[in-house]
């Protein structure tokens, strides 16, 4: 009989627990015959009942688990180290808010019988608000157009990932892991199965400006070396426009010097433009040394403070 694990990360999500795991065991029950299913809960620290909630639904069920992190590792961490921890034939990640439909979770199967390594719910429409929706799409655009690989549109991890996958994961020691933009690197076959998100029902979203803009930079960063070869780009092309602004101004002053008179603006707009210029692309190059920092520091991933049911 094969085995899967079901993978949560979970984060003050007690008000979802409950339906989550109704749905989730609903949604597998016609294949228990077939796979030996276990659910396992990552926590990050959760201050709301969450753990105290995990705890008795674990001692209920022995086929629930649970780790749980001495402090909120992140919402990149603690998912990529959850599905480090899996030693199934395959793993199902989806999140807690109910966004990701527990009843996929058959159709990720069927395409793995197929022999599909990896399976992946893609959200081509949503339920949520428009506006967030349309620039979390015009991002998946742009960092698929800036990277030196293929990467897939509208995906945010949800789906199957095979043992084989799992173990080259393994072997990467990787310290900010962009599970995203990995599995594109990787090479392996991705089954892609389109859904509709549904809104959040209960709770409130975990993604504030920082996630979202640290997630942003990781899959730029990470994937991508057009930002600074834009910079060298623009600063080249900077530096020959000044120079043919300076010829101009010199000739013009040269054919009229007593009616000609330059002043201060163009130099002063000059200055600022080249100032924030370069404030930018030092940003831009920070990132990239902090990705370095990152990696070089060897930091755990997550660090466990208690572990359930295993």
């Amino acid at each position: 009989m094969k085995t899967i694990t079901l993978l949560t990360p979970t984060f003050n999500e007690v008000e979802n627990l409950e339906e989550l795991i109704r749905r989730v065991w609903a949604a597998v029950e016609p294949l228990k015959g077939k796979y030996k299913f276990t659910y396992l809960f990552i926590d990050n620290d959760s201050t709301d009942g969450t753990r105290e909630l995990l705890k008795k639904l674990a001692g209920a069920d022995p086929r629930i688990k649970a780790i749980f992190n001495m402090r909120n590792f992140g919402h990149l961490h603690s998912p990529y180290y959850g599905l480090l921890q899996s030693q199934a034939d395959a793993t199902i990640l989806l999140v807690a808010d109910l966004q990701d439909p527990p009843e996929m979770i058959p159709k990720f199967i069927e395409k793995w019988e197929e022999g599909y390594k990896i399976a992946l719910g893609v959200k081509n429409e949503s339920e949520e608000s428009p506006v967030f929706f349309f620039l979390r799409k015009t991002y998946y655009e742009l960092v698929a157009k800036l990277s030196q690989v293929r990467l897939l549109k509208n995906i945010t991890g949800f789906g199957l990932y095979d043992r084989q996958v799992i173990e080259v994961l393994r072997t990467l020691g990787d310290q900010d892991p962009y599970l995203r933009g990995i599995i594109c690197e990787l090479g392996f076959p991705i089954a892609q199965i389109p859904f509709v998100q549904p809104v959040r029902k209960r709770g409130i979203t975990k993604n504030n400006f920082y996630t979202l803009y640290d997630t942003a930079m990781l899959g730029f960063t990470g994937f991508s070396k057009v930002p600074l070869r834009l910079a060298a780009i623009l600063g080249f092309s900077g530096s020959v426009l000044c120079l043919l602004v300076g010829l101009l101004y010199l000739i013009y002053k040269l054919l009229f010097w007593e009616r000609f008179s330059a002043g201060a603006a163009p130099m002063v707009i000059g200055v600022f433009f080249i100032g924030s210029v370069q404030l930018f692309f030092i940003g831009i190059l920070g990132e990239y040394i902090g990705a370095i920092h990152s990696q070089v520091r060897k930091r755990p991933l997550v660090v466990e403070k208690e572990r359930i049911n295993f």
